[in-house]
């Protein structure tokens, strides 16, 4: 009896282990300042959402300061999947023109490399977003 139970501990245990890993924070979670489109900014929340990560809307600022936005609460940031060594991949909502677009991000320190692409990822258009926490 002792030799089923030895291993069936054992097991518990690395299952508990595994699951404290899994749910250790992803460097990209956060909120983002993004750089001015068509005169504002906005603070990008992101965390994650299934087994990717997405990117809300928080608050929105222009040169008068923080306001409301029509797209604040809207995800920004869709589905990025993260590819290894701070690189993720998904799509991103440019809320100027409405339009999505293939996104890829890259993540070093407080400085996150975000791309929205056409034609494959062959035309980009890039920001880098700084971490406001």
């Amino acid at each position: 009896m002792q030799q089923i139970i030895k291993p069936i501990i054992l097991g518990a245990i690395a299952a508990l282990g595994l699951a404290g890993a899994a749910l250790a924070a992803d460097p990209l979670e956060g909120t983002w300042k993004t750089e001015v489109d068509d005169g504002s900014y906005a603070h990008i929340d992101i965390s994650p959402c299934g087994d990717a990560f997405c990117g809300v809307i928080a608050q929105s600022f222009n040169d008068s300061g923080p306001y409301v936005s029509e797209n604040q609460g809207k995800t920004l940031v869709i589905g990025m999947v993260p590819q290894g060594d701070g690189h993720y991949a998904g799509k991103v909502w440019r809320p100027s023109n409405d339009k999505i677009y293939i996104g890829k991000m890259d993540l070093k320190g407080n400085s996150l490399a975000l791309r929205g692409c056409v034609a494959g990822g062959l035309i980009c258009s890039k920001q880098t977003w700084k971490r406001v926490k």
